[in-house]
């Protein structure tokens, strides 16, 4: 009896633990009306880490603007944190920290900063990156190695904040982390120095452009590091670096290369690398990857394939893609997130197409094809939820639809005009973005009405149905019977590769044997 009563006491304990980290951190949704008032200008983070008890304990400072003056000043922090004091204009305040939540009550000063002293044992992933929290794990040398991942949780599971993507530090941050000797800690922006003291190390990193909440990011290792200078097509030298596990160190000239060709593979088809101010990065984490601003995240094991004449790692060309849609063109609303996989997805493709050639690229497109199910539209419903907005398709469909827009423009047109998007003052670094921005610069640049194109493939779940019909001995009647727009279509027949525009209307194509309609599979087509 007493053995049953200590099992089920056990199990309970566990239960309520396990359901503690499954708990639902997903961020966006509509912005809380508190939090509308006022816009963060400056993170200023100082933690201690302590990897034997798998914590963290420091402070956060917030600066932040306002045109009213402000009763409550609302954060978030998940409960799992104890917040020990909050400090204004040398004072301590009151606040209530209640679930997720944290409201400060100011003093009646013209303060424009808070401090928030808190800490306690980090939340830990369950299924990191799409289940995010921290990742302790132990290296086959016997040190700490601990990663962070918080894309679908947002910066709340690790620091106080306004944790809603409309929001990112106008000024960008900075990042203060001491660990244990030897323990390096890897984070965003530039490492500006670097303290000891009794047997601890202060490292100090720093950014002043604008960051998503999810790409503020620290991983903690024994790390080798290699580095180069990496000349940008601008021709701004720009440091890169790699940080690998000290058992991965001959692997590490490696990745750096893989790194270098990512980096100049994106360039040519996007611009500039967008951070010449900081780093390129990546750093070996416990966790397949993360797209954090200017260190990413990389797990993928150094599983590197050739492609043409180099070698290819598809996770860290993915991650690093990410350096401009998603950290430089970043969405204030996650109805819109297909914007950062779709784009960044068909960055990757764009790798088959330089290095590999045009077959590679659309034995890629073939491949990827057969796992697109349409089902739900690649947009989702405005104010929406990491949870509800994350799906496979803002990856698969979002990327074809760009695939599909190549062939609708022309390589002449098109690649200009993804590299200007890109580059447009009106949607990067702070200026963030909705769909209906990429929608109407493609038709601004293009002076081309895509509005039908758009809203079919974007917006819904339907694609255009092919119907043809034999006409004569020689003639086919081709038609798009469901949709409302006309697109420019190629159709293989008895005398090569033609190329019609379609529409509801039947179009007449002469072939002395059966005809193929879109047979390079350029745009996603009931057939």
């Amino acid at each position: 009896m007493k053995h049953t009563l200590f099992l089920f006491i056990t199990l309970l304990f566990s239960n309520l633990a396990f359901s503690q980290i499954q708990k639902n951190w997903a961020w966006g949704g509509p912005i809380d009306p508190l939090q509308a008032k006022f816009q963060v200008m400056h993170y200023h983070l100082e933690l201690e880490i302590f990897p034997e008890k798998q914590e963290i304990q420091g402070f956060n400072r917030v600066s932040f603007s306002s045109q009213e003056k402000l009763d409550t000043l609302r954060l978030n922090l998940i409960e799992e944190y104890t917040v020990s004091k909050i400090v204004m204009d040398g004072k301590e305040i009151a606040f209530r920290h209640f679930g997720d939540t944290l409201d400060i009550f100011p003093i009646d000063c013209t303060c424009q900063d808070v401090e928030i002293h808190y800490g306690g044992k980090t939340p830990i992933a369950v299924r990191p990156p799409w289940t995010g929290g921290f990742t302790w794990e132990i290296d086959q040398l016997d040190n700490h190695w601990m990663g962070l991942s918080s894309q679908n949780e947002g910066a709340k599971i690790f620091m106080p904040s306004l944790d809603h993507p409309s929001s990112e530090p106008l000024n960008g941050v900075d990042l203060i982390f001491t660990a244990p000797e030897p323990y390096f800690v890897a984070s965003n922006g530039r490492l500006v120095d670097t303290k000891k003291s009794d047997e601890k190390i202060t490292y100090h990193w720093t950014t002043q452009y604008p960051i998503n909440n999810y790409n503020i990011n620290f991983t903690l290792g024994v790390f080798h590091q290699e580095s180069k200078i990496f000349t940008s097509s601008d021709g701004t030298e720009i440091p890169m670096f790699v940080y690998v596990l000290q058992e991965n160190r001959g692997k590490a000239k490696a990745l750096l290369d893989v790194l270098d060709n990512s980096a100049k593979t994106l360039e040519k088809y996007f611009g500039p690398y967008p951070f010449p101010n900081d780093k390129i990065a990546v750093v070996e984490t416990p966790y397949l990857g993360m797209e954090h601003q200017t260190i990413n995240a990389y797990g993928n094991n150094f599983q590197f394939v050739p492609m043409g004449t180099v070698q290819y790692d598809w996770l860290l060309h993915h991650e690093l893609g990410h350096e401009w849609f998603g950290n430089k063109v970043s969405v204030k609303d996650w109805a819109d997130f297909w914007l950062h996989e779709g784009l960044t997805a068909y960055g990757d493709w764009l790798f088959f197409l330089e290095h590999g050639g045009e077959d590679a690229y659309l034995e890629k497109v073939a491949s990827v094809r057969k796992g697109i199910a349409n089902a739900r539209p690649v947009v989702s419903p405005r104010n929406s939820t990491s949870d509800y907005a994350y799906h496979p398709e803002i990856y698969t469909k979002g990327a074809f639809i760009i695939h599909s827009l190549r062939y609708y423009l022309g390589d002449e047109v098109f690649f200009p005009m993804l590299k200007a998007f890109a580059s447009d003052e009106r949607f990067i670094y702070e200026n963030l973005v909705e769909t209906a921005d990429f929608t109407g610069f493609v038709q601004q640049y293009t002076g081309q009405d895509l509005e039908g194109f758009f809203d079919m493939y974007l917006k819904s779940i339907r694609i255009p149905k092919v119907k043809v019909s034999k006409k004569g001995k020689k003639g086919y009647a081709v038609s798009l019977p469901n949709i409302t727009f006309s697109m420019p279509v190629e159709i293989k027949t008895s005398n090569g590769m033609e190329k019609h525009v379609l529409s509801s209307k039947p179009v007449m194509v002469k072939s002395a044997g059966p005809i193929e309609v879109d047979p390079r599979g350029w745009y996603l087509l009931e057939k």
